[in-house]
């Protein structure tokens, strides 16, 4: 559920689940205005769902709504999947955060949060998410940028003394302790401008990740490769998330593979063309 909803790929991505797995089920896209997301998540259950997903605008709104949360909903104060009990409860858990700490570890071997101070870009859902999981996984400090200070001073409270908050315009030069910098912005994705960062201070041993995923290797993820940087793309964070909002509905916790990139590669360059 969403609004819009239409450019999701999570179709695709859980469609090629259900298919391989021979279960008898669909994933649908649902366009949902604002105004009728509670009207929409209680008839979840008599329509036969077994759950959904929330994107924006709804994970906040949806939390209210929800006769349970998982823990890290609750800390993120977000929503990503809901699930319908058996007496028709609807159960909200946040899987954002465990699909980013899965991806860099997926595609960084030997990544640990603990080796060193992390940066983040961005105060946004993702960006809440993602501080949530590093904080869980023992990170020691996390430096936050946002182009709006004031968003990530409220992230700073929320979260507690490991949150440093940098000013946007000194963004290159926290870099120079990173072991990791994170962009959780939508800057460098298709129609949106670029991330201006120069990557000179960044260690030679920090990793890079986008959350990016359109264009699939952003000008960041470029400028960590000519670097020799290690660094993970954001079409694995979406992958690795859905693994265990799969594994509520339907009981089987899936595996991210190369067909299944492929598969939602596919269905991304099949949405672009006339």
């Amino acid at each position: 559920m969403g609004w819009p909803v239409a450019h999701s790929l999570s179709p695709a991505l859980h469609g090629f689940w259900l298919k391989q797995h021979g279960i008898d089920g669909s994933y649908e896209n649902l366009a949902v205005p604002p105004d009728r997301l509670a009207a929409a998540l209680r008839a979840l259950a008599s329509k036969g769902f077994a759950g959904c997903n929330l994107t924006i605008p709804h994970k906040e709104a949806a939390l209210p709504l929800m006769e349970l949360l998982d823990p890290a909903a609750r800390r993120i104060g977000a929503v990503n999947t809901v699930t319908v009990g058996p007496d028709g409860a609807l159960s909200g858990y946040n899987t954002d955060g465990a699909g980013f700490i899965a991806n860099l570890r997926a595609e960084i071997p030997g990544w640990k949060a603990e080796a060193g101070p992390a940066v983040v870009l961005g105060a946004g859902g993702a960006a809440r998410a993602i501080i949530d999981a590093l904080i869980q996984a023992g990170s020691p400090e996390i430096g936050l940028a946002n182009r709006h200070r004031a968003r990530a001073e409220e992230l700073a409270k929320v979260f507690g003394n490991k949150i440093k908050v940098v000013e946007w315009a000194a963004r290159a030069r926290a870099l120079a302790k990173a072991a990791l910098l994170v962009n959780a912005t939508s800057l460098g994705m298709e129609g949106n401008p670029p991330l201006e960062l120069d990557l000179a201070g960044l260690p030679a041993s920090a990793a890079v990740c986008d959350i990016v995923y359109a264009p699939l290797e952003t000008g960041l993820l470029k400028s960590a490769k000519s670097r020799g940087l290690r660094s993970a793309d954001g079409l694995g964070m979406l992958l690795h998330q859905a693994r265990p909002a799969f594994k509520l509905w339907f009981g089987v916790l899936p595996e991210v593979t190369p067909e299944l990139r492929r598969a939602v590669l596919a269905a991304q360059t099949a949405r672009r063309s006339p």
